[in-house]
């Protein structure tokens, strides 16, 4: 058992040390325990006092030591209360000397700060995100023991973040005794660069290997760097063996995450990985629905939240912009959301051509269709080329096989003679540039409106050719 300065020098870098949180949270305390003692009292024996850090439902607090002493005799069940009154999480105070608080000092970064909105009763369910969904909940709910590690993977945009957020705050209000920590691999590097260079890995293993539970968002970017991936793996098989928790995001599945070392892409496979896919209309309708409810109260009819969902076939980043961009026009021109609005709005063609087809249209339709659009031959499109034009093409041709189809990324793939993780690639890509009002953005809806009905032989309008950005696939 640890003493109580050993023990957080150990461990006060596994949470916030005087962050402002703490530091709002001590002020308020301190006003109360002002009233509550004779003002040279507080003076003599409170004021002293400083916060240092939180572990689970512990306040340790420093002081001098006459201080520290008499203080903990006479007066740490009246702090104690008054602290549990002002947090619900904090229910205990333990004090060490002011050397060792200073000793235990944390430098690293704290926790990404929670969004509000990040929770899982505001999280829009559909058929791309049910299953990660269920299984982000079930991890909140019993961490280390439902799936560990749980791995999301899928394009920017699709609420992997999201997800992480309502795993965080429902541990922290559900579960207030655990420590957590939510960062990116970005500042997960960054603060083992600045450790190695301030007092060396020390006090960074310590911060990372005593958590219950470990967050971390894009580990893509880990990839390349040897030296962060080195203590990742360490940082990993401590939690891991310990069963802590481990949650990651990632905008590819470990196997397409080729410059990775392979004992820990290995690692990440180790539990359940879930793919996220971009909405369908259905899931898009309900995203607009909330978006508008958010922002007024006066919410459009269904039929112009349909229009805006059908045109708007993006991630969930781009969906929202959408619908930002029709309720400031609305609002600059004083009129009420419509239809042709929208489309004002959103830079869509009017004609609505004729109803979808029922059946999905097959790979070689679409192959076609992009060829005429884009003036290829299809032996172009599944050429070994590379040139801007040909690679766009062949992308966009994935991405509207991904959505348009049932057809899983292998089958695609060999359908373009290509890999599965070309094809993830290019719907990535193509994401990621979907936004409204642009000329991709109108050729995938006029693309849309081409094969939701027999392929026409004749050839699609070039107003909506594409211009030729750097892309590879």
């Amino acid at each position: 058992m640890l003493s109580g300065d050993a023990y957080v020098r150990s461990v006060a870098v596994a949470a916030p040390a005087c962050s402002d949180e703490l530091t709002d949270l001590w002020r308020r305390v301190t006003g109360e325990l002002e009233r509550s003692v004779p003002r040279s009292t507080f003076e003599l024996w409170l004021r002293p006092l400083v916060p240092v850090t939180t572990r689970g439902a512990t306040l340790y607090l420093s002081a001098p030591e006459p201080v520290r002493a008499w203080v903990e005799r006479r007066y740490c069940a009246l702090i104690a209360s008054s602290l549990h009154r002002h947090c619900d999480a904090l229910s205990d105070v333990a004090f060490v000397t002011a050397d060792a608080a200073e000793r235990a000092e944390p430098t690293a970064p704290e926790s990404l700060p929670l969004n509000p909105l990040h929770t899982f009763d505001r999280f829009v369910i559909g058929d791309g995100n049910r299953l990660a969904h269920a299984a982000s909940l079930a991890v909140a709910e019993l961490p280390g023991e439902a799936y560990n590690p749980l791995f999301l993977h899928g394009p920017p945009g699709l609420g992997k973040t999201h997800l992480l957020g309502a795993i965080l705050a429902y541990l922290r209000r559900n579960h207030p005794s655990l420590t957590t920590h939510h960062t990116t691999a970005e500042r997960f590097t960054s603060e083992f660069v600045s450790a190695l260079r301030r007092d060396g890995p020390e006090a960074f293993k310590a911060r990372y290997r005593e958590l219950d539970a470990l967050l971390i968002d894009d580990v893509q970017v880990l990839e390349g760097k040897q030296h962060t991936e080195e203590e990742f793996v360490h940082t990993f098989n401590a939690l891991f063996a310990a069963g802590k928790q481990i949650v990651l995001s990632s905008d590819r599945p470990p196997e397409a995450l080729s410059r990775l070392a392979d004992r820990l892409r290995d690692r990440f496979r180790w539990g359940l990985q879930v793919e996220l896919e971009p909405p369908d209309l259905r899931t898009r309708m309900a995203l607009v629905w909330r978006f508008a409810a958010d922002a007024t109260s006066d919410v459009p009819e269904p039929q112009v939240l349909r229009e805006i969902a059908t045109l708007v076939p993006g991630n969930v980043r781009i969906l929202e912009g959408a619908m930002t961009r029709v309720m400031a026009v609305a609002s600059l021109l004083s009129e009420p959301m419509s239809t042709p609005l929208v489309h004002r709005a959103l830079g869509a063609g009017q004609a609505a051509g004729p109803p979808p087809s029922s059946e999905p249209p097959t790979l070689e339709a679409i192959q076609d269709a992009v060829c005429r659009l884009q003036g290829l031959t299809r032996q172009e499109l599944l050429s070994a080329r590379r040139s801007a034009r040909i690679a766009q093409s062949r992308q966009l041709a994935m991405y509207l096989a991904r959505e348009l189809t049932p057809l899983s990324l292998a089958e695609i793939a060999r359908a373009f003679d290509r890999d599965h993780t070309t094809v993830l690639h290019a719907v990535r890509a193509v994401t990621a540039r979907l936004e409204p009002g642009t000329e991709l953005a109108g050729a995938v809806h006029s693309l849309r409106g081409e094969l939701g009905r027999p392929p026409a032989g004749a050839p699609l309008s070039t107003a909506s050719r594409l211009p030729p950005p750097a892309a590879e696939a």
